[in-house]
């Protein structure tokens, strides 16, 4: 099968949805398919890769970590696109290559589906602050359904989101298929070594939150709740790994709740030689995000053997099982959780050995296969409605 990805994030850009695409595609090329993308060009990246389509981009005024591709630009290439002979395309983000994908879906008459992997009702509301949030709500909710039912088929990563999608009023051909975990996450990470490069002492309790430093990722709570495990074990240390547009503010907060020692923000990390090792730096890996559509960052903590406390909201309620390398805590409790956990080493590395164990069934290459299926369900129900 040869397929087409559009998105208007690839990496360098590090998000979920770039992880979800590189899982993706590595698996399904080796599964002997050919995927080709279509991705912004970022300043100065010089990683060449044959299958990448990188399209001229501009910068975003109100986001600077983000690229608008040009449309144009594209619709020029329009009949070397063509005779590469595609028989899907698979679209990624809801913004440009949203519209790329389903006009190139129009010209090549071959059908288009799209992985929804933003709730935008619980988002837009950060990024536009002075809008009534009912009104944004209703206006995500309004634009999700109008995009998802142009599709021909939709991909969600979670139950719990393709639920939501239906009560929009979406009723596209719609199939539950998560990002899964690759091989090298299941590889030993190097904590010592972590802890001296980043002068993080041997012995000092770590809590880890691992993700884009985003206003929705609800990173404020997790300050909140260092500030009161600090009462109870002061040498707590929060490590914030990440970077995005939340990081300025969330500084001045920690700075402002007299948090300095007690956080650490290392920004961006290569997930290819260092991911892991912050992983198993951690005696206990915290996650408050209520927005997310899967919480991938679970599943890589679990592979790292790290126990999780983390809120169970929205997609991370398909990934977290009560025991299974989590103890799934409300906001009211989390911060009590978080203090007996530390002071169990026993236990810790019970739910860490069971978060491990149950990671193993989250594979990447079965999720491609899953995705596969729905690929050619889609084309045949295609041809048929054609036929």
């Amino acid at each position: 099968m040869k397929i087409l990805y559009i998105s208007d994030v690839y990496f360098p850009r590090v998000n979920g949805v770039s992880t979800s695409i590189e899982t993706f595609r590595q698996e399904l090329t080796q599964l002997g398919h050919t995927v080709h993308l279509i991705a912004p060009e970022y300043p100065g990246s010089e990683v060449v890769d044959r299958d990448i389509i990188r399209v001229p981009s501009r910068q975003l005024p109100f986001d600077p970590e983000d690229r608008l591709m040009k449309y144009g630009w594209v619709m020029a290439h329009l009949e070397t696109l063509r005779a590469e002979h595609y028989q899907l395309i698979h679209i990624q983000t809801p913004f440009v290559a949203h519209y790329l994908g389903i006009k190139l879906s129009q010209l090549l008459a071959i059908p288009c589906i799209e992985t929804y992997h933003t709730f935008f009702e619980e988002y837009l509301h950060h990024y536009i602050p002075l809008a009534p949030r009912a009104l944004l709500r209703a206006t995500a909710r309004h634009f999700s359904r109008h995009q998802c039912n142009r599709l021909n088929g939709m991909v969600s990563p979670s139950q719990p989101m393709l639920e939501v999608l239906r009560a929009y009023g979406v009723n596209t051909l719609a199939e539950v298929i998560p990002t899964g975990l690759e091989p090298e996450s299941f590889i030993p990470g190097k904590g010592h070594e972590f802890r001296d490069k980043y002068g993080i002492p041997q012995n000092r309790p770590v809590l880890l939150f691992v993700g884009r430093v985003a206003h929705e990722k609800n990173i404020s709570f997790l300050l909140q709740m260092t500030a009161r495990v600090r009462k109870a074990v002061p040498k707590v240390l929060l490590v914030i790994a990440g970077a995005g547009p939340a990081r300025e503010k969330l500084e001045q907060e920690a700075q402002g709740s007299g948090l300095s020692d007690n956080v650490l923000f290392i920004g961006y990390l290569d997930r290819h030689s260092e991911l892991n090792s912050c992983y198993h730096c951690a005696e206990i890996f915290v996650f408050s995000s209520k927005t997310e559509t899967q919480g991938l960052v679970l599943l890589e903590a679990m592979a790292q053997g790290v126990p999780i406390i983390s809120l169970a909201e929205m997609g991370t309620k398909e990934v977290l099982r009560e025991g299974c390398g989590v103890w799934i805590a409300s906001e009211d409790d989390f911060s009590d959780k978080v203090i007996k956990l530390l002071g169990d080493s026993i236990t810790r590395a019970n739910l860490g050995m069971a978060g491990l164990k149950y990671a193993m069934e989250w594979s990447a290459t079965v999720m491609a296969e899953r995705m596969l299926k729905f690929y050619a369900q889609v084309i045949e129900r295609k041809i048929s409605v054609i036929a």
